[in-house]
């Protein structure tokens, strides 16, 4: 699946990902920890790569960022982040569409704070090489850049079926590397939303980040159902447990 194929799946499915409260499966396990490790961030301007509807955008406002600029393959998904900051934003926020791996038209030469979050599970390992390339380059002195994707092991070990699966159809480990696998992600309406993941080994994040120039280690936090959301709901989340389900790598730069 390329690129005008990843947008036409998330114009299609804008409605489904729009929301103003938590929704999504990553909406309990993932964004949390992302605004956790991002922290702080006030007085701090930050750069949401795959922006979508503008849901963690928004979050990253409330926490007192001084601005937001937000960009996303999908028209639909970046109407709606406008739409929704339009009525009252508590910063500067401001949302495009566009390609990450060829868009140059940032309104600032440096950000404080990089996020990317599920947007890297939809690039190939040499198209997630040359974005975070790109966003080295516009990552202040003391910045930091957070991304999150699909744990790589997750489509080997889990079950077609809710809360969240990939489907390797066959493919092993390290043949699957840069192969879209088709998915679905549940909300706790009990809508399935269509997700996709170009599948990558742990090994090429790693060798990703050396070669745009990231010169420390990551940190690297496996993400899981917790009993904090088995004690929300139980019938939603218990499918899961047990499951490394994402990952967030944090990387700080001097």
């Amino acid at each position: 699946m390329q690129a005008d194929s990843f947008a036409g799946m998330f114009d299609r499915n804008a409605d489904q990902w729009a929301r103003q409260e938590p929704m999504i499966l990553s909406d309990f396990t993932a964004r949390p920890i992302v605004l956790q490790e991002l922290a702080p961030v006030t007085g701090k301007h930050v750069l949401d790569m795959g922006c979508g509807e503008g849901y963690v955008a928004r979050l990253v406002a409330q926490a007192g960022a001084e601005s937001v600029f937000g960009i996303d393959i999908s028209s639909e998904m970046v109407g709606r982040a406008q739409q929704a900051a339009a009525s009252g934003a508590p910063c500067p926020m401001t949302f495009e569409s566009g390609n990450a791996t060829n868009f140059q038209d940032f309104p600032r030469e440096q950000f404080d704070r990089v996020i990317a979050v599920f947007m890297v599970s939809y690039l190939t390992c040499a198209e997630m090489t040359t974005v975070f390339r790109t966003l080295r380059s516009h990552l202040a002195p003391g910045g930091r850049f957070i991304f999150t994707v699909p744990h790589p092991f997750l489509p080997y070990i889990r079950p077609l079926e809710k809360p969240v699966y990939f489907d390797s159809k066959g493919r092993d480990y390290f043949a699957g590397v840069d192969e879209s696998y088709e998915g679905c992600i549940w909300r706790r309406d009990g809508k399935a939303v269509p997700v996709s993941y170009m599948h990558k080994t742990f090994a090429d994040y790693f060798n990703a980040l050396a070669a745009a120039g990231f010169q420390t280690l990551p940190k690297i936090i496996e993400l899981k159902v917790s009993e904090e959301h088995l004690a929300l709901d139980r019938a939603f989340f218990e499918g899961a447990v047990g499951y490394p389900l994402q990952v967030l790598f944090r990387i700080d730069v001097q």
